[in-house]
């Protein structure tokens, strides 16, 4: 009895081992072809997004409306040893989602594509010119945005099922970026919004990147239509 537990024994662990081993084989590169568009990617969560995307082995399309600050991504991610490439685009141009989508297409080679961060946001318009304005005078149309896309995501879902396309949403809580910095900036007001999370510390970028990586791979295949919020446990509700 003593030999067969002592075998059996032996047996768990070797299972185990095996186990473990296929699951680091299974998951490495899990985009790999795969060409991902991020969206509005040079810097804050984009530009996380971007680079664990291609962390985790997709051809990453960064985009922002300035061709500098798309050449300055592109440079960092590249020294990082990462497949990237850049292009100019405006999402309230036509032209400019159209030349995105045609990038993507040429490195496509029959392989998915992947979209990050709404390339299409009918809703925001050129609000990010205004961020000073968006704090003045309250949140009010910035939230109406941005609940409006949830609602858009929930029906893309089912209207681009039957092509095999899943749509999810991630909404980020208060994460620490040059646009939310007025949130944060000040040490007390830091401490207080604080106060209101279960996670008691603010946001940061790469929190989210996982998330997305997640939902673009193969894990996430039975999952569409929702929405992940990532917000430290701050009660939120819709």
């Amino acid at each position: 009895m003593h030999k067969a537990g002592l075998l059996l024994g032996g047996c768990v662990r070797s299972w185990k081992s095996v186990r473990m081993a296929s699951s680091r084989v299974a998951r490495r590169d899990p985009l790999a072809n795969k060409v991902a568009l991020v969206t509005a990617s040079t810097e804050g969560i984009g530009l996380a997004i971007a680079r664990r995307l291609a962390q985790d082995g997709a051809h990453v399309v960064v985009s922002s409306r300035k061709q500098q600050n798309v050449d300055r991504a592109v440079a960092a991610l590249h020294g990082e040893g990462l497949s990237v490439t850049g292009t100019v685009c405006h999402v309230g141009k036509a032209e400019d989602r159209e030349r995105l989508v045609t990038t993507a297409v040429k490195l496509h080679g029959g392989i998915d594509i992947l979209v990050s961060n709404a390339a299409v946001n009918p809703f925001f318009g050129n609000l990010m010119d205004v961020t000073e304005e968006v704090w003045d005078k309250g949140l009010g149309p910035y939230n109406v945005s941005k609940t409006a896309l949830l609602g858009l995501g929930k029906n893309l879902a089912i209207e681009l099922a039957q092509s095999n396309i899943r749509v999810n949403c991630l909404a980020p809580g208060i994460i620490k970026t040059n646009f939310s910095q007025v949130l944060w900036m000040d040490k007390a007001r830091e401490e207080s919004l604080k106060e209101a999370l279960r996670i008691r510390r603010l946001g940061e970028p790469e929190d989210c990147a996982g998330i997305v990586s997640f939902l673009c791979s193969e894990d996430a295949s039975y999952i569409t239509g929702e929405t992940v919020t990532v917000a430290g446990g701050a009660p939120s509700r819709l």
